[in-house]
Parts: structure tokens; C-alpha cells; sequence
């Protein structure tokens, strides 16, 4: 069966898509990179959305960022990060011009970086959203699109409303993201066992 969603999210490790939805290898096409960064001119995430939405035909498409993110942290910084990476964060870095007042109002560091990590994904999903592929499979086959925010401590996906649905519930939790089993590759001296819960 071909996956029926395509997961565009953020390279860290501690953000794995199968693990955080509870799906195996396969439900899920993936797409990640430095802190969920979906731009216009980005011709390898075009080209993963265009193959997951025309050649997959995905009936959803999902933009996750995340708390404690260290491209949010680096973009809410005043020193360069060093080479492509400063090129990259721009987009970030023009969120925290474009709301600095907003974001200068928030005095709590990690509720500030969580903040734009949010923002980020709202421009994400405008862009998504803009996609011409996206538009026609929205209109044609009712195609969903969600901007979504996985909070590192508590393991939960949160709707940030932004996309089709609008903020409405994804899977009857709430507006929480949780599907499956989760499963944990536990290592021991006799080797690897998968416990799933």
C-alpha cells in the first residue's frame, strides 16, 4: 500500500515522523530539512511534494515544526551561524524581523523560539498552499493540508490551524496528531528487540 501522507519536517533526529504518528516504514513519505524550511525556490521540496502528491497521490500533506528547535533558536540570535546555514535560516531570520515586536513582547526564551518555530510553519503552510500541484489536488480530489507543531516534551502533535481543515480535530484527540502504535527499538548485550505500546 503507498503511503497516504507526505510528512514535511525538520532534520533533527529527536523528531522521527513513523515514531511520532505511531506509523511503520512505508504509511508515511518524508521529506526533512534544516527546521521544516518550505520555500518557493527549494526545487528538492518542490519535487517531493510534486511526486507524493501527483505520482503518490497523498491525501494529505502534513508541515511539522518543533519545540527546541536550533534553527528557531539560531534565527532568534544576532550571530551567524557560518556558511550555507546562514543562507538557509533567511527565511527565519526575516520571521523575526517581520514580528519582532510580537516576539520581542515575549520575555520566556524557549516560549519565544517556539513562537516563530510556529510562524515558521504558518509561512510554510502559505507557500504549500500557493504550490499550483497542491492547489489542483485540493480542488480535484479534496487534498488536506496541515501546519502542525510536535512538542518535544510531550510527545504530542498540536493543529496550529493553519492549511484546509483550519484547525479542525485530525484523528478525534483534541486537535492532537496521535495514530498507531508507537514502537521503541530497545537495545540490549544480546542484541535489539522492538517493543511496541
Amino acid at each position: 500500500m503507498a503511503a497516504s501522507k507526505v510528512w514535511l519536517g525538520c532534520s533533527d533526529s529527536r523528531c522521527p515522523e513513523t515514531t511520532i504518528l505511531g506509523l511503520q516504514p512505508g504509511d508515511v513519505f518524508v521529506h526533512r530539512n534544516i527546521a521544516n524550511i518550505v520555500s518557493p525556490t527549494d526545487i528538492n521540496t518542490s519535487a517531493v511534494i510534486e511526486y507524493a502528491v501527483v505520482h503518490l497521490r497523498v491525501e494529505q500533506v502534513m508541515l511539522c515544526g518543533h519545540t527546541c528547535c536550533g534553527g528557531a533558536a539560531a534565527a532568534l540570535g544576532d550571530s551567524r551561524v557560518g556558511g550555507v546555514l546562514d543562507t538557509w535560516l533567511t527565511p527565519l531570520k526575516a520571521l523575526r524581523i517581520a514580528h519582532s515586536v510580537e516576539l520581542a513582547a515575549i520575555l520566556d526564551d524557549n516560549a519565544r523560539a517556539v513562537r516563530i518555530a510556529e510562524l515558521n510553519v504558518e509561512a510554510g503552510v502559505k507557500v504549500l498552499m500557493s504550490n499550483a500541484v497542491i492547489q489542483e489536488a485540493i480542488k480535484e480530489r479534496g487534498l488536506e493540508v496541515h501546519g502542525c507543531l510536535f512538542d518535544l516534551n510531550s510527545g504530542r502533535v498540536r493543529d496550529l490551524g493553519f492549511g484546509t481543515t483550519k484547525g479542525a480535530d485530525l484523528c478525534g484527540a483534541s486537535s492532537q496528531i496521535v495514530r498507531g502504535n508507537h514502537g521503541m527499538l530497545v537495545f540490549q548485550a544480546g542484541g535489539a528487540s522492538m517493543i511496541v505500546r
